[in-house]
């Protein structure tokens, strides 16, 4: 099956048409694209053909624990998801659009992140808020990226080649957007997403947890309007407040040159990572495999160094190979307690089981 993937994140659009698992064509759009037309997936595909198209959905609600074939009533459902994910519905919901346009004949299946943590324990995912609240709208912790800790924790199972099902696996996506995922057997039980993907780490341009009283504050006291605070917390927060730029890359170096303002911001994310792996640990009664993957996890040894260093009284320790690690690598220290993986981010692998879950069951 010749399936056509559309990955719509944050601050990338990705399209693949894989061939089985063989990467038959690719194009990522620039940091802020919002969708495409006609003439761009025409380009994009030229003579090629595709059986199926898989699309990456952020958020799924209660409704959709599993990738589903879209129809009309699939896509309002998922726009009235909106709300709960401003920065990236729109964008799947556009790419749906445009490719439902051009290739109106082809089937096409919806693949959801957080689909992979409807297995988390009630305990996990419950917030101690009103049960009306939590009856009424549904307000619970869903979890994101799930389609990447999904993958990253197979593959991560792969590359130490033990059985998933007998590991404990902390998985760090570490992107633009950033979460942790604890994988036990196979199965989400906890994450540091909540109810949106504002919850958690410190991430590119998103606050990550902060007091919901600080919030109130800025709304009664400082006067700010809820879209200000939200405009904020979505747009202008993370390593983009603390450090004056979103890219990692350029915060390391500038913090390698004595720039106290870079160096706090790596400070702030490598403390808030650290902790949050130790969190995961905890609620997998301990850890057997520590996964960095995204783009940060993936290309940024000296973050993966620094979380690793915290994390010593668990078991972790990471080599010399770390330095020069990319791709899918073991970076492991002889001898570790816990084996820490670099897993290369393969959505679009995940997505293409989803779409033959659904159109070759079996």
């Amino acid at each position: 099956m010749r399936v056509l993937v559309v990955n719509a994140g944050s601050s990338s659009l990705k399209l693949r048409v894989l061939d089985g698992v063989t990467l038959a064509v690719t194009h990522d759009l620039p940091a802020g694209a919002n969708g495409f037309d006609r003439d761009d997936l025409s380009a994009f595909l030229g003579d090629v053909r595709v059986d199926a198209i898989g699309h990456r959905v952020v958020h799924g609600g209660t409704r959709f624990t599993k990738p589903t074939r879209l129809d009309r009533d699939v896509v309002e459902a998922l726009e009235a998801l909106i709300d709960l994910a401003p920065l990236h519905q729109p964008k799947s919901l556009a790419g749906i659009d445009a490719v439902g346009a051009a290739l109106a004949d082809v089937p096409a299946v919806a693949c959801f992140d957080t689909a992979f943590h409807a297995s988390m324990p009630e305990a996990a995912y419950t917030y101690a808020l009103p049960h009306e609240w939590r009856s009424r709208w549904a307000v619970r912790r869903y979890g994101f990226h799930g389609l990447s800790h999904s993958y990253g924790s197979r593959r991560a199972a792969e590359l130490v080649k033990r059985p998933l099902l007998d590991l404990r696996v902390v998985v760090c996506h570490l992107g633009a957007g950033a979460s942790l995922c604890a994988v036990a057997g196979g199965r989400s039980v906890d994450t540091t997403m909540g109810f949106t993907p504002l919850e958690g780490l410190v991430m590119a341009t998103r606050s990550g947890s902060v007091d919901p009283g600080l919030v109130l504050w800025l709304q009664e006291h400082a006067g700010l309007s809820e879209h200000d605070v939200a405009e904020a917390l979505e747009h202008r927060s993370g390593l983009l407040a603390l450090g004056g730029s979103s890219d990692m890359r350029e915060l390391l170096e500038r913090a390698r040159r004595g720039d106290d303002r870079a160096a706090l911001a790596i400070d702030v994310y490598v403390h808030r990572l650290a902790a949050g792996v130790a969190a995961m640990a905890a609620s997998l009664g301990g850890v057997d495999v520590l996964a960095f993957t995204g783009g940060v996890g993936e290309n940024a040894p000296e973050i993966r160094a620094r979380a690793s260093e915290r994390l010593q009284f668990l078991g972790v320790e990471i080599g010399h190979g770390n330095d020069g690690a990319h791709g899918d690598t073991d970076i492991s220290a002889s001898g570790a307690a816990v084996r820490t993986v670099v897993v290369a981010a393969r959505e679009d692998l995940e997505i293409l089981r989803g779409v033959e879950s659904v159109l070759s069951p079996g």
